[in-house]
């Protein structure tokens, strides 16, 4: 394992799923109406991202010695994380007691793939 290049996968991560939090949700933010009106320009944000995304993965697959399940695991896991900070943060959307204990999960999720050694 390399701790270096699961670092910066993460960190692609990341940014990739707050970026992708704003494509898809800043339409619903008071005052952000651009977003609202301009989905075709916002569709462009594919492309970074799925560059984002592939060098994320690269980063992942040699951090993990060539394994791709932990990396996905912490997508998804970051994914959440991300998506529950900014909606609380923008939205206002409070946190549930389901949500608190599902993000927790996330995050146990991430620690069980970067920390547990396997053979």
């Amino acid at each position: 394992m390399n701790l270096k290049y699961i670092i910066y996968s993460c960190i692609i991560f990341f940014v990739v799923q707050t970026i992708i939090w704003f494509q898809l949700n800043g339409q619903f933010i008071k005052g952000w109406d651009w977003f609202k009106n301009n989905p075709f320009l916002l569709s462009l944000l594919g492309i970074p991202i799925s560059i984002l995304l592939i060098y994320g993965t690269k980063m992942g697959y040699i951090g993990f010695n060539e394994l791709l399940w932990p990396q996905r695991l912490i997508l998804f896991a970051l994914g959440i994380i991300s998506f529950s900070f900014c909606t609380w943060y923008f939205l206002g959307e409070n946190l549930s007691t389901k949500t608190i204990i599902s993000i927790s999960i996330a995050v146990i999720l991430v620690a069980i793939q970067v920390f547990w050694k396997t053979n």
